[in-house]
């Protein structure tokens, strides 16, 4: 079983940076990053192949950049221009589908806190 551990997060202003990033015990083809508020249902932020090509939400295109390092088993999230709305637990997960749903996803980290103030 792939096992996913993150890093990263922590608060910031409006209009701030973030970074998190995350270490998989072993290649897949696709990693994305999901996120989870309060009260509200997993949402999908951005997803990324072997081959580098990502794709975003609507709601984090042009402000978030997806990368991954494939001889690191790495997957990190810049996040700028940061909005309260934004706030969430970020968790990275591996699977094999180029895809925003979270059904498409087979492991999971623990999840990260990203809190944006103002």
């Amino acid at each position: 079983q792939v096992h996913l551990v993150e890093s990263g997060g922590g608060s910031v202003e409006v209009g701030g940076s973030l970074n998190v990033s995350c270490v998989q015990s072993e290649y897949t083809s696709h990693m994305a990053w999901f996120r989870q508020a309060p009260g509200k249902e997993r949402e999908g932020v951005a997803v990324i192949g072997g081959g580098g090509n990502p794709l975003y939400s609507r709601s984090v295109r042009g402000r978030f950049t997806v990368a991954r390092d494939n001889f690191k088993n790495s997957l990190y999230l810049e996040m700028n221009r940061l909005k309260p709305e934004d706030t969430a637990v970020y968790y990275c997960a591996a699977g094999w589908a180029f895809s925003l749903n979270p059904d498409n996803f087979h492991a999971w980290g623990q999840g990260t806190q990203v809190t944006v103030q103002g």
